[in-house]
């Protein structure tokens, strides 16, 4: 009898709990009567009363829920990986636990893996959101696709079923500072990509801040990507060009006196903009060498509280 594993990142959830769980439990009755689903709810470090709603819901459903409460927030990333690490199934799914993503799309999902496919992606077609969110957004997932995963599907996803095997590799690898759903991507499987609207957040607030939008934005570069590196040496060669071509003008302008020189204005301005470079330059670098850092210091991604 297969296993579905479904992981639920819970952060401020309180009011969507309930309807997420209802939601997901009629949703059962669309698959194959031989199918088990296991439910594995992850806080992540909620102030509100998420724990207790998940507490309900398991007591509701026993034999099928696991709820994990982590010590402090994480980030949804590091909660969906401490969920990977409790979940059993034969095949796992991520959604998210506000319903912005249709669980009946998961049955389709189902049915790609029963045929081999050990990855299946539903991929964000449009979104339900403000412009600002749509831009962030297409922005992000543009610029990942050209610099660093180039075969993910154009407009992002999170939503993703996929196999025991690569969730296993996953666990293995315990990345720092990632983002765990493309790491999937990046193990390179074959996988099938399903479009779908994303639906507007119906209940509560959402706490994916702009704070917390940027670091992802950055983490996904260094984890994934050499291309800020490239262009801080391809940057520096051309300034090198630039400076040297500008250096024989002035050994020849004072050689032969054709143009005066003169002007510290322009001087100053030049300097800035190299030394603003370099800073940036340095800024860039040190993302890398941080991120080395932590991941040689060993301390875990997250630290869980309580298991039941």
């Amino acid at each position: 009898m297969p296993k579905l594993s479904i992981i639920i990142p819970c952060y401020y959830n309180e009011e969507n709990i309930p309807v997420t769980s209802a939601e997901l439990l009629e949703n059962e009755k669309l698959f194959p009567k031989d199918v088990s689903f296991e439910y594995v709810m992850v806080d992540d470090g909620s102030k509100d009363n998420t724990w207790e709603e998940l507490v309900k819901f398991r007591e509701h459903n026993p034999d099928k829920v696991k709820i994990i409460k982590l010590a402090g927030n994480v980030g949804s990333y590091n909660a969906i990986l401490a969920g990977m690490k409790y979940a059993t199934g034969d095949c796992t799914v991520i959604i998210s636990a506000d319903l912005q993503d249709p669980p009946e799309l998961m049955v389709t999902m189902y049915d790609y893996w029963q045929k081999g496919i050990k990855f299946v992606v539903a991929n964000r077609q449009d979104r339900q959101e403000s412009w600002s969110q749509k831009l962030f957004s297409n922005t992000y997932h543009n610029l990942i696709r050209k610099f660093a995963l180039k075969t993910i599907p154009p407009g992002g996803f999170d939503y993703v079923l996929f196999d025991r095997q690569l969730r296993d590799e996953v666990v293995k690898i315990d990345e720092k500072n990632t983002n765990t759903i493309y790491l999937l991507a990046w193990l390179n499987y074959d996988f099938i990509s399903i479009p779908y609207v994303r639906k507007k957040r119906e209940i509560g607030v959402s706490r994916w801040t702009l704070s917390k939008k940027i670091k992802l934005f950055v983490d996904s570069f260094v984890a994934f990507s050499f291309a800020p590196i490239r262009a801080i040496s391809i940057t520096g060669v051309i300034l090198g060009a630039i400076a040297f071509l500008y250096g024989l003008f002035v050994i020849l302008a004072k050689m032969t006196g054709a143009v005066p020189i003169e002007g510290w204005t322009s001087l100053m301005v030049v300097f800035l903009f190299v030394s603003s470079f370099q800073m940036i330059a340095l800024g860039i670098i040190g993302e890398y060498v941080w991120r080395t850092l932590d991941a040689s210091r060993k301390r875990p991604n997250y630290v869980v509280e309580k298991v039941f």
